[in-house]
């Protein structure tokens, strides 16, 4: 747990005296927009040309590697979940897993930033539905009481990275197997 933690996790986290469509929103967030996410993404994929499943291949690799990674780190550093430390309101059942960096965060934080990547500019609504729902899921993790915004902002660190990472290593490999196809 950071220092700015406890008091912006007191401002973003829910309690008895929230509007009550603001947590029924971030519920619907928590739970709906990764499932529908990762929806779009295998509808998208049936219903494409062999660039955009390119595309949307690197996408579903990109959220594998931030799920991975989060593994890792989660494994090496078990952080407890504010529950845990008696701190604010749980509104959804959550286990006692450790909750840094949040997987939920990572994941749509490395779908936003492969979107970002791999679309054209005359596709760049997406982009900014992607960002969105990926910022939308950050802040029902923290509102709902389930993460506090240093776990969220390490899955966003970790998701954006590891899209990053494997577009870079994609297109490091493209333009080795150019070079080696190409006489001399």
């Amino acid at each position: 747990m950071f220092f700015f933690d406890p008091p912006v996790y007191a401002l973003l986290n829910a309690n008895a005296q929230t509007w009550p469509a603001s947590i029924e929103t971030a519920r619907l967030a928590s739970a709906w927009l990764p499932n529908l996410g990762i929806g779009a993404v295998l509808l998208a994929f049936w219903r494409s040309t062999p660039a955009l499943r390119r595309t949307l291949v690197m996408l579903l690799l990109s959220m594998a590697f931030a799920w991975c990674v989060s593994r890792l780190i989660r494994w090496g550093f078990p952080m407890p979940r504010p529950a845990q430390l008696g701190m604010g309101m749980q509104w959804i059942h959550h286990g006692a897993s450790a909750s840094f960096p949040s997987m939920h965060a990572g994941g749509a934080f490395a779908l936003a930033q492969a979107v970002s990547l791999g679309c054209t500019r005359h596709r760049r609504p997406l982009v900014w539905l992607a960002w969105a729902c990926a910022l939308l899921i950050a802040w029902s993790r923290v509102h709902l009481g389930v993460h506090f915004p240093s776990d969220v902002l390490g899955g966003a660190l970790v998701g954006s990275g590891s899209a990053l990472a494997v577009w870079q290593l994609y297109y490091r490999l493209r333009r080795l197997l150019r070079s080696l196809r190409q006489p001399r």
